[in-house]
């Protein structure tokens, strides 16, 4: 049920931001969509479907290890491959 609940929060975001994306360009319908899709990505629509997948992945991960522990991941990694601490 938890492995579940976490893929549909994972999805969820995207279509959330497609949403304020069609609804901030004033067109409905088919219009709407594909403005909002080249609005999102660099490289038309085709990126903004990208830039959806990236999202979705990234709330993916987010719903599984928390935003404490990616963070810190993350930071650890960069640290480790030797940038300096001011920079961090």
């Amino acid at each position: 049920m938890d492995e579940a609940v976490r893929k549909i929060a994972g999805v969820g975001l995207p279509g959330v931001i497609l949403l304020i994306a069609m609804a901030t360009t004033g067109f409905t319908g088919a219009a709407a969509i594909t403005a909002a899709l080249a609005m999102l990505g660099p490289g038309g629509m085709i990126g903004g479907i990208v830039f959806l997948g990236v999202i979705g992945l990234a709330s993916d991960a987010l719903t599984k290890y928390g935003l404490e522990a990616l963070l810190k991941g993350v930071y650890l990694q960069r640290k480790s491959d030797g940038e300096p601490l001011s920079n961090l």
